[in-house]
């Protein structure tokens, strides 16, 4: 065959062998701490805690907590009398139902509070909290904008009380390892970060039906609007708000989020980017919603670039790549993978298939002579695979906050480093709305064109 004919795949298939690592593989199950099995503690010793919102999130916070050894539910509002009942019946006994949070506050025997409210509302209920000497837990993304989410960090800081966000990873067996294998170097330098993530139904798209009784009888309507400008009452934009900037963060802050807290984790940072650069539209859930159905970043993290790819049109599997010249730590939802490369070529150069017959041989000869292993010397490369518990198990996350509250230690996943999480989002969505790349300006505190 004449080499000037070749492809590079074929020469690659062609020439390699001589100098070609052999690939094993193992796999190891992780165990996530067993929570549930501890010893009950002494009734002088338990959590008692409040929950504001008792939605999709808050069933889940609430029937997850009431799980945990020591920890107890005594309070619950919601601005949808619906969800009295319906957290009365999680808990298994009467507790107090209220519409209005700040009862909770002020309520002597609740200890922390755990609040799953529509994004917009996050800053007030922690700023309130906080000043009001509670411990919080406050669902994912942190805040609504930057300012509140800076506004919700000094509150955190002057109060001293624990403020843990919902983005759950930072307490994942799963990103507890990947970021072990990244701290021991199995890639190397880092050189390039990548996270997608997509969905392909309507509930993913956040086309929830509403309760089938809501109303202004019993919805505080007015109240749940809060600072969002004033409408008239619509049961789906209740249920659906996620899907509209006046009141959600789109799929940045539902989705990217989890991403981007995981990302920090793994590689022990805690900043925001300095840039983004996004786009995307609504192109398949024309309902009404101003958030995208898919949206594509571009962020800079230091000198890495990171890039997110979100979508509700398109199912795909979640999935976060770290990249470096050693090899490639892949950390999905059930597990963790690293593949190694080698880095250096296996076989030689196809560039050589430009030279000459008698030089091309000649260097050939060379590249053997100097790069083929001796018998019995080849290298081996190991490819690893870990698997357990989800990456998004809601039950370690809670239990390190109520440690929190019993011991006062802090958390990970603090105010500081769920509002820098936050900042990504943020940037992701002006970045959308402007059409234009966007900066942060940490000084000014300031996201800017």
């Amino acid at each position: 065959m004449n080499y000037r004919q070749w492809s590079r795949r074929q020469f690659l298939q062609h020439t390699a062998g001589a100098a070609g690592a052999s690939l094993a593989a193992r796999s190891i199950w992780l165990e996530a701490d067993p929570i549930t099995a501890l010893p009950r503690s002494a009734p002088s010793d338990r959590v008692r805690f409040g929950i504001i919102g008792v939605g999709m999130e808050g069933t889940g916070l609430l029937s997850t907590a009431i799980q945990l050894p020591g920890i107890e539910c005594v309070a619950a509002c919601d601005l949808y009398d619906g969800r009295h009942q319906h957290a009365k019946e999680i808990v298994g006994k009467p507790i107090h139902t209220t519409r209005r949070y700040k009862e909770l506050l002020d309520n002597k025997e609740i200890d922390c509070i755990l609040a799953a409210v529509p994004d917009h509302w996050h800053k007030q209920v922690v700023v309130d909290a906080a000043n009001a000497g509670k411990d919080i837990y406050c669902e994912k993304p942190m805040s609504h904008s930057v300012n509140e989410g800076f506004e919700m960090v000094a509150a955190a800081q002057k109060s001293g009380r624990i403020v843990q966000i919902g983005a759950q990873r930072t307490s994942s067996v799963l990103c507890a390892k990947a970021r072990e294998l990244y701290q021991k170097g199995a890639i190397g330098e880092l050189c390039l970060v990548e996270a997608t993530m997509g969905r392909n139904d309507p509930t993913g798209a956040w086309q929830y039906p509403p309760p089938p009784d809501l109303s202004p009888q019993n919805l505080d309507w007015d109240t749940w609007l809060g600072t969002a400008p004033k409408k008239p009452f619509d049961p789906f934009l209740f249920a659906r708000w996620r899907c509209w900037i006046e009141y959600g963060t789109g799929v940045a802050g539902d989705l990217m989020v989890h991403l981007i807290s995981g990302m920090n984790f793994v590689l022990g940072i805690n900043e925001a980017p300095k840039r983004a650069s996004a786009f995307g539209g609504i192109l398949r859930w024309k309902d009404g919603r101003n958030t995208p159905d898919v949206h594509c970043v571009l962020f800079e993290y230091g000198n890495i670039p990171v890039y997110v790819r979100l979508s509700l049109d398109s199912e795909t599997p979640e999935v976060t790549r770290f990249m470096g010249p050693k090899g490639i730590i892949e950390l999905t939802e059930f597990g963790v993978s690293f593949k190694p490369q080698a880095g250096i070529d296996q076989s030689p150069s196809y560039y050589v298939a430009s030279f000459p017959q008698k030089m091309r041989e000649e260097y050939f000869s060379k590249w053997h002579q100097e790069h083929d292993p001796k018998p019995g010397e080849a290298l081996t490369s190991e490819s690893v695979s870990y698997r357990g518990p989800s990456y998004d198990d809601l039950q370690p996350h809670l239990w390190k906050f109520f440690q929190s509250v019993r011991s006062r230690r802090p958390v990970y996943q603090d105010a500081v480093f769920g509002n820098h999480a936050a900042i990504a989002c943020h940037m992701a969505n002006e970045s959308y709305y402007r059409k234009s790349p966007v900066t942060f300006d940490p000084g000014n505190k300031n996201i800017e064109a």
